[in-house]
């Protein structure tokens, strides 16, 4: 029989972004929580109709699988108190207004937040200007920065008080990107908004950890046969989790470090650790990998090819780790065990979306530090053309919005180059070594 509950918690935070990685990661550990009898979650989707549907069929219960090397583990999670589609803009700025509410989570990945390279809003964006213009004349917005200015006005309006706006995306310093961005978009639509957001909200910076593939029909199977019950929307995830918090709660927060969470007065040399070690290997993988027809990150690093591509990158990239020489050496051993576990089928298209997002954070810190240094970094280079390979449809397919311009000179790499760091168009020696390794699989 199918678990069931007497009664939700009561909601006090709001997630944007619902989703596999969320219920694995931020609902996990409210879940863990000693306190999480009081802090139930209202989890939106970003416009989907169907996972809030089914979830709410089950009153908001799923199983999470657990999957080691050897086995699996499964258990029902109850976090979720309330499950609604990302279209639902009345309840969002219904649950924003009510002073109950304390937290707001984000999972939504790095091109929903729609900002211009400045590191504000592109308001050259058209969805984004429609938002604006919504903004300001009381119509319905539909973007991510839309979305929060808009239950951000609600509980202005509201007299609901202060909260917290935690940003659970890979981005840098991802606290005072999603400041920025609402700032400047509330600031265009209502400036006494934006002043009362500078005064009320905080922005919390983290870093999250914890690979989960999409869930499949042969995942549901493999639930019904662990606990014996039907669960429409269960999650799989790796045993391995790491949540790192730095920022204010003005309103208070759940005790996740009770369940694991590490509060830190700075992010920055984990971020820096996950965003190059992990997801900048994960995106070399991707785009050179899927070049040599493999389809999960597990059988691209079981490619010995791979395998060194992966090791240089991560002898580059470990030079702008701000962490000590033996952390960073378990971490790359931990990362290694976790990438090979093959019972984990994350699959490297997932990861090769939205590269041209992706990359600018992950590759080019570690391009140009190598460069500055006057070294040829033969992983970066090799990310770059299995990126450019990507973009002629070579391996995994491009699933990319913002990738046309980049298509459209993928058979020149240098012009690649240029348009994606401007400050390196004119290094032949890199130039070369580009041309070189995107004719090579």
């Amino acid at each position: 029989m199918r678990p069931r509950r007497a009664a939700a918690a009561p909601v006090r935070i709001v997630h944007l972004g619902l989703g596999g990685f969320f219920r694995a990661h931020q609902a996990w550990y409210t879940g863990a929580a000693p306190d999480a009898a009081r802090w139930g979650i209202a989890a939106f989707t970003g416009r989907s109709r169907t996972l809030p549907d089914r979830l709410s069929a089950q009153d908001g219960l799923y199983t999470l699988v657990v999957r080691g090397p050897d086995h699996d583990e499964a258990t029902v999670q109850s976090a979720v108190s309330v499950a609604r589609a990302g279209t639902d803009l009345d309840a969002w700025c219904a649950y924003l207004a009510g002073p109950q509410v304390a937290v707001v989570t984000l999972t939504v990945t790095e091109a929903a937040y729609r900002r211009h390279r400045d590191g504000g809003p592109d308001l050259d964006d058209p969805e984004l200007r429609a938002d604006l213009d919504a903004l300001r004349h009381g119509g319905r917005v539909t973007t991510v920065p839309g979305r929060l200015v808009a239950g951000l006005a609600a509980r202005h309006a509201g007299g609901a008080g202060p909260l917290a706006v935690v940003c659970c995306d890979n981005l840098p310093d991802n606290g005072a990107a999603t400041a920025r961005v609402v700032r400047g978009l509330a600031a265009a639509a209502r400036p006494e908004l934006a002043r009362w957001i500078d005064g009320s909200v905080s922005f919390v910076t983290t870093m999250v950890d914890r690979i989960t593939p999409r869930t499949t029909p042969a995942d549901v199977r493999t639930v019904a046969e662990l606990t014996g019950y039907v669960d429409a929307v269960p999650v799989v995830t790796e045993p391995f989790s790491e949540w790192v918090l730095s920022g204010d709660f003005p309103a208070g927060r759940p005790a996740w470090e009770a369940a694991g969470a590490r509060f830190v007065d700075d992010v920055t040399p984990h971020e820096t650790r996950k965003l190059l070690l992990l997801n900048g290997a994960h995106s070399l993988l991707a785009y050179a990998g899927g070049a040599r027809g493999h389809d999960t990150v597990a059988a691209a690093v079981a490619d010995p090819v791979c395998r060194g591509w992966l090791e240089r990158w991560w002898d580059e990239a470990a030079r702008y780790v701000p962490l000590p020489a033996a952390e960073v050496a378990a971490y790359r051993a931990a990362l290694l065990r976790r990438f090979a576990n093959p019972r984990i089928r994350h699959l490297l298209a997932q990861i090769a979306a939205d590269g041209s997002q992706k990359l600018p954070i992950r590759l080019l810190p570690v391009l140009r530090g190598e460069r500055a240094a006057g070294r040829l970094p033969a992983g970066a280079v090799r990310t770059l053309a299995g990126w450019i390979q990507h973009l002629r449809g070579i391996g995994t397919p491009v699933d990319d919005a913002g990738a046309g311009a980049y298509r459209d000179r993928a058979g020149a790499p240098r012009e690649v180059l240029a348009l994606l760091a401007p400050d390196l168009a004119t290094d032949e020696e890199l130039g070369h070594a580009l041309d070189r390794a995107v004719s090579d699989r």
